[in-house]
């Protein structure tokens, strides 16, 4: 195949790649932009509940003191999950519902504090930061919104690939940040568009792959409750659900011992996505920056508080805990936020460039017909 004919096809791919993504990729950007300071958002619109202050070295109150006030804040419902923040360790959220199994967009928030276990509030559950993660992970449309933004993903990972083919041997043919300012419009546009395009290459790339991932969460994660969860809950297949629930701080204590150097993140309780009907699935998490997203299941007999079994969670689970807070910018802070929000606004240039760069150039092809039609004794054929 010539290298013109290559350079036709490669076109073409990032083209039609491009076009048939952007809109989904611009409802994507401008949804994750001010997700990207989720934390930050609840704050000024008051939908964070912090702790009041107390002297330091208050001793933390039992976890079954803030479960029994849970219940009592909301009653005749079960609690689903026990959940801590990173950096949050006056507060633990606590997740209720009608029943252990009720899907996650029917469950409520609760805010408690885990020095005097009382509950401090309730959340608002529809805000707009929940709008905005809606529309970002699967457009209010469930498991096929996230599987149709995931093969969007891939279609931007393809014009990635095929933009760094096409305009690579062109970009080494200008300096690095030079704007033909003098060759009208549509140049200097497609010289932004290159531009921003690469300097924004790895990151996007790095987006773009990770948000993949994302989509893919509710499979693999049914993936790990019928491979792995399956074989250690297997001993208990047959038995009858548990008549009471176990203490939760013999059970995280439990937890503690076998793995020495991690902390809880968050417990599911029986019955759940991450349990069984006869566990407590503590999750524990290493407690360093680099570990802290880095999770390891412990199951825990929920009538006895007696240890069942640990294992290391499959690479693909691991893949989609590293994959969430890398694809928000979720790592170091307000630096790497302010990185990843300035980065965000130049793939939006990029995506409106790229949309006015095709008008443009089928407006260019356009015109140019009609002076081929304008011209005398132009034969008819040509159209």
């Amino acid at each position: 195949m010539s290298s013109n004919a290559s350079f036709k096809r490669w076109h073409f791919i990032h083209t039609w790649s491009s076009l048939i993504c952007t809109v989904f990729l611009l409802l994507l950007c401008l949804t994750g932009l001010p997700l990207i300071f989720n934390h930050e958002l609840d704050d000024l619109l008051g939908n964070h509940i912090a702790a009041p202050e107390m002297p330091a070295g208050t001793p933390a109150a039992p976890l079954d003191k803030l479960a029994d006030a849970a219940r009592a804040y909301r009653p005749g419902e079960v609690i689903q999950y026990m959940i801590w923040e990173r950096g949050e360790d006056e507060t633990a959220t606590l997740v209720t519902a009608p029943r252990p199994d009720t899907h996650p967009d029917s469950t409520q928030s609760l805010v408690s504090d885990t020095r005097t276990g009382g509950v401090l509030g309730q959340p608002p559950s529809r805000g707009l930061v929940f709008i905005l993660l809606k529309l970002h992970t699967d457009m209010f449309a469930g498991l096929p919104g996230k599987l149709f933004l995931g093969f969007m993903g891939l279609l931007f990972v393809v014009s990635i690939v095929s933009g760094v083919v096409v305009y690579g041997p062109l970009m080494r043919k200008l300096d690095f940040g030079a704007i033909r300012r003098q060759k009208g419009r549509r140049l200097r546009w497609l010289d932004i568009h290159n531009l921003l395009g690469t300097a924004t290459l790895v990151w996007v790339t790095v987006v773009g792959v990770t948000g993949v991932v994302c989509t893919l969460a509710d499979v693999l994660l049914t993936a790990w409750r019928n491979d792995q969860l399956a074989e250690m809950v297997a001993p208990y297949k047959n038995l009858p659900p548990p008549t009471h629930l176990a203490s939760l701080d013999v059970s995280v204590a439990n937890a503690k011992a076998a793995t020495p150097g991690m902390v809880p993140s968050f417990i599911a309780f029986p019955g759940t996505n991450f349990s069984s009907g006869h566990h407590y699935a503590i999750f524990m998490r290493g407690d360093t920056p680099l570990t802290s997203n880095l999770l390891r299941p412990v199951l825990v007999d929920a009538e006895t508080g007696r240890l069942t079994e640990s294992r290391e969670l499959p690479w693909y689970v691991t893949a989609v805990l590293v994959a969430k807070p890398l694809h928000f910018g979720d790592y170091a802070g307000m630096p790497l936020k302010l990185m990843w929000a300035l980065l965000d606004v130049a793939t939006l240039v990029v995506l409106g460039s790229g949309v006015y760069l095709w008008f443009a150039r089928r407006g260019q092809s356009r015109r140019r017909l009609e002076k081929l039609h304008a011209r005398p004794g132009q034969p008819a054929a040509v159209k």
